[in-house]
């Protein structure tokens, strides 16, 4: 069985793989049975992720001797959601505020897609955290389904896609799939056009890849994949001529540095609030390992902080061998994706967000699946070691008590 590799086809079928055809006077259901088993795993999973928000209000409050819980969504409320939060509400330079002020909060770092969208949906549902949640939940649903589908592409197994959904809705930091943050909106239009680009629809792949950069900078890196799929299954004249859609995920891209050039005259302003709000300056990797190392296990941290530098490191750790065995295994476009995304994020002074990253590399869960599927002890021990990790994170956000 091939972990890793797309069963190769003349001609992309009418109906997605291992489906059966319809009978004939009969319409096939939009949903499979599949599909509608991941969607109860996905509304069980976030059910249990609301259960817990709701238990951590009063088990971990903020004041030990406190007798008000707070608000039901102020778990949600944490970290980067305040940054979505400012440039939906207030936009990026509100009151003429920018960089060039002292207690700056740097907002600039973000693209604009989520805030956009939490800007629109706030319009109907007037709670901000529930307007983002809102968002999160059903581009997480539309994000696992696609997910199943591009599971069968790769593996013949009958049971791939739910179990990839199964892993991705598991994994440590899945939390983030359930808050006001990018992840799910980003994977909501990533891993369609991966799947239009299967089909070498390359105007809707480019398109939904254009969406996805304006989300997240991680769309340039799907971008590239697309880029590196597109010379690799083109092979008559015809299959050239939609190269020009190839540039169509760099425009919003180019927008926003130029939008951001006309508000504060830099045309790096984007990569300057990185470096000043996240320490993302140049390191080589080797120092980037080094200085993470250090903040990890040499004591030069609180234990909070510690713990987290150490999840990165273990994060960098599977990025690579996932690379490498997209490599060895010849998949070309995702590993330029995942290492692109690697390279990103392993060149900054130390290591952050590389377990956040991990929830948007379908090929990990992908080759995860198959291995699971191949052998049930590595199942069970890989599920044993993980739900630790998962519920760690999971309190971790919902408390706010990363630097405990």
């Amino acid at each position: 069985m091939s972990v890793i590799s797309p069963r190769s086809r003349e001609k992309t079928p009418s109906v997605p793989p291992l489906l059966p055809l319809p009978r004939a006077g009969r319409r096939r259901p939009v949903l499979s049975a599949e599909d509608r088993d991941v969607l109860w795993l996905y509304l069980l999973t976030r059910t249990a992720l609301w259960m817990t928000a709701y238990g951590a209000r009063w088990l971990f409050p903020s004041d030990a001797g406190t007798r008000d819980a707070g608000a039901v969504l102020a778990p949600f409320e944490r970290w980067d959601w305040g940054h979505f939060l400012n440039v939906a509400r207030d936009g990026y330079f509100p009151a003429g505020s920018g960089p060039w002020d002292a207690e700056w909060d740097n907002r600039e770092a973000f693209f604009p897609g989520f805030p956009l969208a939490l800007r629109a949906v706030h319009t109907v549902v007037p709670h901000w955290t529930a307007a983002g949640l809102l968002i999160s939940f059903v581009a997480g649903g539309i994000a696992v389904l696609a997910l199943v589908r591009i599971a069968r592409l790769y593996l013949p197994d009958a049971h791939a896609g739910r179990r990839s959904a199964q892993l991705l809705l598991l994994s440590p930091c899945a939390v983030f799939l359930a808050t006001g943050y990018s992840e799910s909106l980003f994977l909501a239009v990533a891993l369609p056009a991966w799947l239009a680009a299967h089909r070498r629809d390359w105007p809707l792949a480019t398109t939904l890849a254009a969406l996805a950069t304006t989300v997240r900078i991680s769309g340039l890196f799907l971008a590239a994949a697309l880029a590196v799929h597109f010379v690799l299954t083109a092979r008559t004249r015809s299959d050239w001529r939609p190269l020009p859609w190839l540039a169509l995920p760099a425009l919003p891209a180019a927008l926003y540095t130029w939008y951001l050039h006309t508000r504060t005259g830099d045309w790096m302003a984007w990569k300057h609030a990185q470096e000043r709000g996240w320490y993302r300056h140049f390191h080589a990797p080797w120092d980037a390992w080094s200085t993470t190392w250090e903040s990890a296990f040499g004591q030069v941290q609180t234990t909070g902080y510690a713990f987290m530098f150490q999840a990165e490191l273990l994060a960098m750790v599977v990025g690579l061998a996932l690379v490498g065995l997209l490599v060895r295994r010849r998949r070309w476009p995702e590993a330029a994706y995942v290492g692109l995304s690697l390279w990103a994020l392993g060149t900054s002074y130390w290591y952050q967000s590389i377990p956040r990253a991990t929830l948007l590399w379908w090929p990990l869960w992908i080759t995860l699946a198959a291995w699971t599927l191949r052998s049930p002890r590595f199942r069970t021990a890989y599920f044993c070691l993980v739900a630790p990790l998962s519920t760690l994170f999971a309190l971790t956000y919902l408390t706010g008590r990363w630097a405990g």
